[in-house]
């Protein structure tokens, strides 16, 4: 009789290469591939561990002179909106959300390009194809939604996309991988509003957390996640209570991030031979 061996995720480490959130800075990445019956059980318990999902890969920053990445999280049941996303509420009242299995569309990718050619022309995503954009949204092993909002055109001619989110379903939470609107509603503040709608769907369902990424100190393309009340961030292997931004500093580390192995080593990885268990 053959016996299959329990899954156990191997982990590696990026070549360095240009930070895009801080200038003279060079990132590096810990990653590990996201694939077979323990996808959904690995995605859930290194998302409580400050990683990320890009399709098929589950990665964290390890870069060797820098900590200034912080993964986020929204405590649900403690945020109350300030008085500017109340206005921001109201301001996308129009807006209709519709939620799917993670299936890209042309009308998707028009808007995605739109997105990218106004605010990212020259990020990393800047030259994706449609092929691309369709692995993107549809290559996750885990189960993920496709977040679609539309209002009503003007001309009273039926209805258009305004904006999309790609979102992970997580046992404790939504973890959102990537959202992008029309760039002609930046006015409306629609990156702030999907967010909040994400918190509205998570408190319906009553799941406690809404991941929204990396918050990095300094960096104009990231800091906007502080503006978030209840607000948490991941280091030194914890959970903390983002109650001032100003503690946290985008300055190189002085004694350096500790060794791969000892990150690794530092991972609590869920029990694979029975992949509903993962660690609290």
């Amino acid at each position: 009789m053959r016996h299959a061996l329990p899954f156990v995720p191997q982990f590696y480490v990026t070549a360095p290469q240009p930070c895009p959130y801080l200038d003279d800075r060079v990132e590096r990445k810990l990653f590990t591939a996201l694939q077979g019956d323990a996808a959904v059980a690995l995605n859930d318990a290194l998302s409580k561990q400050g990683f990320r999902r890009s399709q098929n890969v589950l990665y964290r920053p390890s870069c060797a002179d820098c900590t200034a990445c912080y993964s986020a999280r929204i405590r649900v049941a403690d945020f109350t909106p300030s008085r500017g996303q109340r206005r921001i509420l109201r301001r996308n009242a129009d807006l209709a959300r519709e939620a799917s299995t993670p299936w890209a569309t042309e009308e998707q990718f028009r808007l995605f390009r739109a997105y990218l050619d106004e605010r990212h022309a020259d990020g990393g995503m800047a030259d994706m194809d449609i092929f691309e954009f369709a692995a993107m949204i549809e290559e996750t092993p885990v189960r993920s939604r496709v977040v679609e909002y539309y209002r009503d055109r003007e001309t009273g001619d039926g209805r258009e996309l305004s904006a999309v989110c790609l979102t992970d379903v997580l046992d404790d939470g939504l973890s959102m991988v990537y959202s992008f609107f029309a760039p002609q509603t930046r006015t409306h503040s629609p990156g702030t509003y999907i967010i909040l709608d994400h918190i509205a769907i998570a408190k319906e369902a009553g799941l406690p957390f809404v991941y929204l990424g990396y918050w990095v100190p300094g960096s104009q393309k990231m800091g906007y996640k502080a503006n978030f009340a209840a607000l948490e961030v991941f280091h030194d292997g914890d959970w903390h209570a983002l109650d001032d931004p100003a503690d946290y500093s985008c300055e190189p580390a002085i004694n350096g991030r500790e060794p791969i192995s000892d990150q690794v080593a530092g991972i609590q990885l869920p029990d694979l031979a029975h992949p509903g268990v993962t660690p609290k």
